[in-house]
């Protein structure tokens, strides 16, 4: 995606190099535009390092206007991000004016447009402001509440600009909602509209006692967000769901259980008559042999405890070996060696298509993967490779569910 990053005046700027670097590094292109009071405040070149382009910030630059005329930026991006967003931007913004680049392409603009305001607690209260709000927001305009807490004036309360990172993800959710307007949405929900996919998410918990269990970190928010891109598209769909606490997709059929030979139960009930299986959950492969009935204590004199575990059934394989299999994709969640390991997988289970990525703790300390928002899958096929940069999990959905329509349409050809 293209997005047009514009930097108003404000201690805030600073971290708009940070939303910049999330949002190369989520395989989108950025163009930044500066107003002279954001260079007030932190050198264009910071951001041309990270962008890779030169910075636009002026209407009446002839070499810039030789390049991409300031008409033509206006219709490049998918999205305009305006952070921080200046009071002073704010009330230009709301009357109309065109006396600089920024202000300017605004108005030649029918992009979509995400302020994120940062000022002084007393400015953003201000009734001026709040109009000024109020309208751009009747207009069109997304306008992000500003954080709270303490300011570069000593002040504290609601002013603060919003964190780059939640900056990021709603500019991501702003792309999605928009691109189901356009025709390639059109033509995906033709060719998912009225088919059955299956799909599993979220853990299992495999019982040690009624009090204690093994089980993993998975949120079940990647499936999840199958299931609803997948019925916003047409699709008949069936989520089989471990224990997790997020809400129903509109329009899914949700099966709730615990732990695999439960899961396994609801697949081999349902997996029949599919066009599609894909298993997002993250399985445990192994349970408890004999559960206890009662509560386990700590022995006074023991300081270990053994216990027996033996194999769970494997979903998605036995899936795969059914003569009457719809399509079947499994998922890889891997901390090393993650294609070699997702590839492996792919053949040895006898799967249609595989979604790999990395999980656990980046180097950064970071988490990866499980209960987070965003997410990075490599889609393979036996023939086909295909990375998909970081991005919302909605729209790694949307992604995997193109991939998988152009799967399926080449092998009815």
């Amino acid at each position: 995606m293209k997005i047009l990053l514009a930097v108003t005046g404000g201690i805030a700027a600073y971290k708009s190099l940070e939303l910049t670097r999330l949002f190369i590094k989520g395989g989108h292109e950025v163009q930044v535009v500066m107003t002279a009071g954001a260079k007030e405040f932190i050198q264009p070149l910071s951001f041309q390092a990270l962008s890779g382009k030169p910075v636009r910030d002026s209407l009446f630059d002839q070499n810039q206007e030789a390049g991409m005329g300031h008409i033509e930026l206006a219709r490049w991006p998918d999205m305009i991000v305006i952070a921080p967003c200046s009071a002073e931007t704010l009330a230009k913004l709301r009357m109309g004016r065109a006396d600089d680049l920024l202000t300017t392409l605004v108005l030649a603009t029918d992009k979509p447009i995400l302020l994120a305001p940062a000022m002084n607690r007393l400015m953003w209260s201000n009734a001026a402001t709040q109009e000024n709000v109020a309208v751009l927001t009747q207009r069109g305009f997304e306008v992000l509440a500003p954080a709270s807490g303490e300011q570069a004036c000593g002040e504290v309360g609601e002013g603060r600009m919003p964190e780059p990172q939640d900056i990021f993800h709603k500019t991501l959710e702003n792309l999605e909602k928009h691109a189901k307007n356009n025709q390639a949405w059109l033509n995906l929900a033709a060719f998912w509209a009225g088919k059955s996919i299956l799909i599993t998410a979220g853990p299992t918990f495999e019982a040690i006692d009624p009090v204690r269990f093994i089980g993993n970190r998975s949120s079940g928010k990647m499936g999840f967000a199958i299931a609803q891109v997948a019925a916003e598209l047409g699709a008949k769909v069936t989520l089989i769901a471990g224990p997790v606490h997020l809400p129903t997709p509109k329009s899914v059929m949700r099966l709730d259980v615990e732990s695999a030979e439960q899961m396994f139960n609801a697949v081999q009930a349902h997996y029949q008559k599919q066009d599609v299986f894909i298993s997002a959950a993250a399985v445990a492969d192994f349970r408890v042999a004999l559960p206890v009935q009662q509560k386990l204590k700590k022995q006074p004199d023991s300081d270990s405890m053994t216990l027996e575990l033996v194999k769970n059934p494997d979903i998605v394989a036995w899936v795969a070996s059914q003569e009457n299999k719809p399509f079947v994709v499994g998922f890889a969640a891997e901390t090393q060696n993650v294609l070699a390991y997702a590839q492996d997988k792919l053949v040895r289970k006898n799967l249609d298509m595989i979604c790999a990525n990395k999980v656990g703790q980046a180097d950064n300390g970071q988490l990866l993967g499980f209960n987070q928002d965003s997410n990075a899958l490599t889609l393979i096929t036996k023939d086909r490779h295909l990375a998909l940069p970081e991005s919302a999990k909605s729209l790694q959905a949307l992604a995997l569910l193109e991939f998988l329509s152009e799967q399926l349409s080449f092998e009815s050809v």
